[in-house]
């Protein structure tokens, strides 16, 4: 997604629960660099997803349409995959290993795919196993409705939960107006399933005829980013603004995001998209960037390997081509830092169980942070 850099510095905004606190700090660079960066799978153009297998296998997802196995260094392609429909920002998107994975074999991953009716595509999540570098036992769980051929705002990310649910990000697929305020209709929205694609019964909408039961929250543009809190086990979210007002955001059951009755944004062209950037009965963004950094990715990092960033936040950029590192107290960002400058757009960041951090970088592949 093009962001704006007409901007000649950095601000970040600090949000409480009805207005928005300014800080002219700016992002920092590190004093001293307590890590390289080593590149272990390379040749692919757009690194959306990456799920780390228990043998030490790495199986990273290409946009275009293909899946990745990379082990003991050799990188092979898994084949048999669904009909991709690889189109503007859609393709084949995230991938997330079932929490017992080694009991079930299952994996999961978002797609965009033509199935149904009307031209075009939309957001689809499968589950599949692997046998002999193929897609085998193929599951479609939820497909988005209806198919358009707009190439923006796909989503999405895949997270489980400390209880077994599934959940998934969907974009408003460009339609801003109709969509994400709507929970009769997919797009701009936070799912979430049963492993197996069942709906469960607690979620929020369930006994309303007409809305998708599959929803969690609405209100949302395009999130690019899922990430369980490692203490408290809460979602958290982040997704791209439009011209402004990228979001970092705790998603809660039921809740409505405000977009795009509600942003920090404005148009691409210069022009508002709304006055309002607070209303009652909907939720305040933890964070916000403006200028936006173009979110894509995040984790928290609990391992030992880099004492410093403890319980920090990473959330890569597209827009400006680094890993930014966020520590945080009372759901407040406190300090920013910019790492990896200038390596390429940030597409994905994850925390292997080996302790260290991978992050994929379109053009160039996935890269490990090695600690000194």
């Amino acid at each position: 997604m093009k962001k704006s850099t007409l901007f000649p510095y950095f601000f970040v905004v600090l949000l409480t629960s009805s207005c928005a606190q300014k800080s002219d700090s700016g992002i920092n660079l590190p004093k001293t660099l307590d890590f390289t960066e080593e590149l272990i799978v390379s040749g692919i153009q757009n690194p959306w997803g990456m799920a780390f297998l228990p043998n030490g296998g790495i199986l990273v997802t290409e946009k275009s349409g293909k899946l990745f196995l990379h082990q003991s260094d050799k990188t092979i392609e898994i084949n048999n995959l669904p009909e991709i429909y690889n189109r503007g920002q859609g393709g084949l998107m995230d991938i997330k290993l079932h929490p017992d994975y080694a009991k079930y074999g299952w994996i999961y991953f978002s797609y965009a795919s033509s199935e149904g009716d009307g031209k075009g595509g939309h957001t689809a999540i499968m589950r599949a196993k692997i046998s002999d570098n193929e897609l085998v036992n193929k599951q479609l769980l939820y497909k988005a409705t209806p198919n358009t051929t707009r190439g923006q705002h796909f989503g999405s990310r895949l997270e489980f939960d400390r209880e077994g649910y599934l959940y998934f990000s969907i974009g408003e697929r460009g339609d801003r107006d109709v969509n994400p305020q709507d929970i009769t209709r997919d797009g701009g929205k936070i799912y979430r399933l049963h492993d197996d694609g069942r709906i469960p019964t607690d979620n929020p909408f369930v006994g309303n005829n007409s809305a998708k039961t599959a929803i969690y929250s609405f209100g949302h543009r395009n999130p690019q980013g899922l990430t369980l809190h490692p203490e408290t086990g809460q979602l958290w979210e982040h997704e791209h603004g439009p011209r402004g007002g990228d979001e970092i955001n705790i998603i809660q059951k039921g809740k409505n995001y405000g977009w795009p009755i509600l942003t920090y944004g404005i148009n691409y062209s210069g022009t508002k998209i709304t006055d309002e950037t607070s209303r009652p009965g909907m939720e305040q963004p933890l964070y916000q960037w403006t200028p936006s950094i173009a979110p894509s990715g995040m984790c928290f990092v609990t391992s030992d390997k880099y004492p410093k960033w403890k319980d920090n936040l990473l959330v890569g950029s597209l827009a400006f081509k680094y890993l930014e590192r966020l520590e945080i107290k009372n759901n407040k960002v406190v300090y920013r830092e910019k790492l990896l400058d200038g390596i390429g757009r940030v597409r994905n960041v994850r925390q292997a169980p080996d302790g260290y951090i991978y992050v994929g970088v379109e053009g160039k592949g996935v890269y490990r942070l090695v600690p000194k």
